[in-house]
C-alpha cells in the first residue's frame, strides 16, 4: 500500500462533528470527482466516484447526514492496466437536490457552474481544513518521503486551481503553487516542511508522524553520507599531499642529500619518510619539541620549494 493510500485511508475515517465542516468536505469531494445527472423531467442527481472504498463510505455518510437522499453505490471492476475497483456513489434525484448543489457551491442561482470556491463554505478555520481534506481525498496524492518530496491536488481548470492554492495559502507559512500537466491544472507543494504542515492541516496525523520519521532518518543518512564524503575527500587530499612530499624529499636526498637541509627541515623530512601516512598535525606532535600543524605545514612547504628550485636548476 502506497504512502498516499495510507494517508487517505486515515482521512476517510475522520467525520467532522459540525455540519458546516461536513458540508465543506463533501463540497470539495463533489467538486473534484462529481458529475451532475439530469434525468427525464429535469430531475437532478449527483454522482461522485472514487477508487478508495473507505472514501466511498465517507461520501455516503456525509450525504446521508446532510440531505439523506436515496443513494446507490455501484462498483465498476477495471480489467485493463490498473486493476482496481471504481466506486460510484449515486445521489438519486431528489426534490431538494438543486438547492443542495447550490449549498455545495457546485452551481449558482441561475444553474451555471460555480467557477471557484464558494466563500460561504470556508469562512471558518475548521471548514477550511475540512474543504482541503475533501480536495485531497478527491484528487490529491503525496509521494513517499523516502523519494522526492511532492504533494499535489489535481484541479479541473485554472480558476479553481488558483482558488484552491489561495485557500491553502491562507494558512500561515504555506506557499502552494499552481502548475499545469497536459490538460489538467495542479496545486502542489515541494518543500518537506510545507507537506508536513499540510498533512497536519487536513488531520492526517499518523501519516504526518510516518512522514517525519522517514524524513528524520533520510536526513541523518544524508548527513552521514556528507560526513563520509568529506572525510574521504580530506583523506585523499592528505594522502596525495603526503606522496608528493615523500617524492620531493627523496629527490632532494638523491641530488644534495637530506643532511644538507637545515636542522628544522631535516628532522621533519626524516619523520615524513618514516611516517608517510601521518597527517601534518601528527608529524608536528612527533617533533622534539612538538610543533603545531601550521608549523609543520610551513616546513613541508619550504621542503617542496627547495625541491622545485633544484628541479629548475637541473632542467636548465
Amino acid at each position: 500500500m502506497s504512502f498516499s493510500t495510507r494517508a487517505k485511508d486515515e482521512l476517510a475515517r475522520i467525520l467532522p462533528e459540525k455540519e458546516c465542516c461536513q458540508l465543506a468536505e463533501l463540497a470539495a469531494l463533489a467538486r473534484m470527482d462529481g458529475s451532475i445527472n439530469i434525468s427525464a423531467g429535469r430531475r437532478v442527481g449527483l454522482q461522485i466516484r472514487t477508487e478508495n472504498a473507505a472514501v466511498a463510505r465517507k461520501i455516503f455518510r456525509l450525504a446521508k447526514n446532510l440531505l439523506d437522499p436515496e443513494m446507490e453505490i455501484r462498483v465498476q471492476k477495471r480489467t485493463c492496466l490498473r486493476k482496481t475497483n471504481l466506486y460510484h456513489v449515486h445521489l438519486l434525484p431528489h426534490p431538494g437536490m438543486s438547492g443542495f448543489l447550490k449549498r455545495l457551491g457546485i452551481i449558482k442561482g441561475d444553474g451555471s457552474i460555480f467557477p471557484g470556491i464558494k466563500q460561504g463554505l470556508v469562512k471558518s478555520q475548521c471548514c477550511r481544513r475540512s474543504y482541503l481534506r475533501g480536495a485531497f481525498l478527491g484528487a490529491g496524492s503525496v509521494s513517499s518521503p523516502e523519494g522526492n518530496y511532492h504533494l499535489e491536488i489535481i484541479a479541473g481548470d485554472a480558476e479553481y486551481a488558483s482558488s484552491l492554492a489561495s485557500l491553502v495559502n491562507r494558512f500561515e507559512g504555506m506557499q502552494a503553487r499552481v502548475g499545469s500537466r497536459k490538460r489538467s491544472h495542479i496545486v502542489y507543494l515541494k518543500e518537506s516542511d510545507q507537506i508536513s504542515a499540510f498533512l497536519n492541516i487536513i488531520g492526517a496525523h499518523q501519516a504526518l508522524l510516518d512522514f517525519e520519521n522517514i524524513r528524520i532518518i533520510k536526513g541523518m543518512r544524508n548527513q552521514v553520507n556528507r560526513l563520509v564524503n568529506c572525510e574521504t575527500a580530506n583523506l585523499s587530499k592528505t594522502v596525495n599531499a603526503s606522496l608528493k612530499q615523500v617524492e620531493n624529499i627523496r629527490f632532494i636526498d638523491r641530488v644534495i642529500g637530506i643532511e644538507k637541509l637545515p636542522a628544522r627541515l631535516k628532522a621533519i623530512a626524516r619523520l615524513r619518510l618514516e611516517n608517510p601516512d601521518a597527517s601534518l598535525k601528527e608529524l608536528g606532535e612527533m617533533m622534539d619539541p612538538p610543533i603545531g600543524k601550521s608549523g609543520a605545514n610551513h616546513r613541508m612547504r619550504r621542503i617542496d620549494e627547495i625541491a622545485e628550485e633544484l628541479r629548475s636548476r637541473f632542467q636548465r
